[in-house]
């Protein structure tokens, strides 16, 4: 055992290396494309200021998201994609900018909207998990596959379409599927829940929970509260960051499942140390962050700076989304897994209403 340890190490480490040229170039690029949403975003928010229109109606978010698929098409003409797919870390972007956005949220307004959260939370994800399940088995879906998607639909999207997969040990391809399927729902969601959440008229607390409680990618959901507003910009995060803690929690549950029941107790038992090394920990970052900006512990040049760094830190996280975009796994997911999800998504989309404006409308 101890031989092919030391064989896969040695195998990964020049894997690693020869990454390193293609992280150095693809970090470059992306920071000149997010140089370019800068640009953009701020000559189309002229253009609608010279037209007498005050709030720029395409976001920096959307504009990211488009510059990042426009860039995903061209590398893969060139044939570029795979040596720059290194630098494409959406995820670690969003982490370290939610934490930086910590400062911008008081501890007093984050346990608030947090209580709030995880009490949606867990109607949410429990109601949203097992309808997916359910829905899953009755379209014959692999148990793997049904516990990687009913996971992502329900908490957080690829995060949690991971953890769960290391948990009941699901195939590759089933993770490749699911994540796309991610992505070409939490895009569209990111542009059309603003607009309809602005047309029936939700206040921004209301539409920042909906956001948060039902599309399932944290950047796409930050997104959508910056083009609704500050103040949903700040709920939604909140109430997904809730949402994030139910990941080592879900995790622990498959895993137990699936080693007591559809494995017949096969394979190695789960402890509580999976829970902890599932949660999600820039959670822990942004709250004690927002502790010290509510004991005021940055001064006002510094908490300026941070406000500028998490900005420049989302656009990155916006514009790897289209990055990471594969149309191709979703012809190879097939019809049932694709159905399954949608309806899935669709009955997210409007439980998250209705809890949202009960707990955020009229609780908090």
């Amino acid at each position: 055992m101890s031989a092919a340890v030391g064989t896969t190490q040695s195998q990964a480490a020049p894997a690693a290396r020869r990454q390193i040229p293609g992280f150095v170039v693809g970090l470059v690029m992306l920071l000149a494309l997010t140089l370019l949403v800068a640009e953009l975003d701020q000559g189309i928010a002229n253009f609608f200021k010279d037209h007498d229109v005050s709030k720029n109606p395409f976001e920096y978010p959307l504009t990211a998201a488009l510059i990042g698929l426009a860039a995903n098409a061209l590398l893969k003409l060139t044939g570029t994609y795979t040596f720059v797919r290194p630098a494409v870390r959406t995820e670690m972007y969003l982490k370290i900018g939610i934490v930086l956005l910590g400062a911008k949220i008081s501890f007093g307004d984050l346990v608030t909207k947090g209580t709030g959260g995880l009490i949606q939370a867990l109607i949410m994800v429990t109601s949203v998990f097992f309808f997916t399940w359910w829905l899953g088995g009755k379209a014959q879906l692999p148990d793997t596959l049904r516990a990687v998607m009913s996971s992502a639909v329900s908490i957080c999207g690829v995060s949690a379409a991971i953890a769960a997969a290391g948990s009941v040990q699901a195939k590759k391809e089933e993770i490749t599927y699911v994540t796309a399927l991610v992505i070409v729902t939490a895009l569209p969601l990111m542009v059309i829940m603003p607009a309809i959440g602005q047309a029936i008229g939700l206040p921004s607390d209301v539409a920042g929970a909906w956001f948060g409680g039902n599309i399932d990618t944290t950047a796409a959901v930050v997104g959508a509260g910056t083009i609704f507003g500050d103040e949903a910009q700040r709920v939604a995060t909140i109430v997904k960051s809730s949402q994030n803690v139910m990941i080592g929690f879900a995790a622990f549950a498959l895993a137990l499942y699936f080693v007591t029941v559809v494995k017949g107790g096969e394979g190695e038992r789960p402890s509580p140390k999976i829970i902890w090394q599932r949660f999600p920990k820039f959670v822990l970052g942004f709250v004690f962050v927002s502790i010290l900006a509510s004991l005021e512990a940055f001064p006002a040049g510094i908490a300026s700076e941070i406000s500028t760094a998490y900005q420049w830190l989302f656009t990155l996280a916006f514009v790897s989304i289209g990055l990471d975009f594969a149309p191709s796994a979703l012809k190879e997911a097939g019809l049932k897994p694709t159905l399954v999800y949608l309806a899935a998504t669709v009955f997210n989309t409007v439980l998250a209403l209705i809890v949202a404006s009960i707990l955020f409308g009229v609780l908090f």
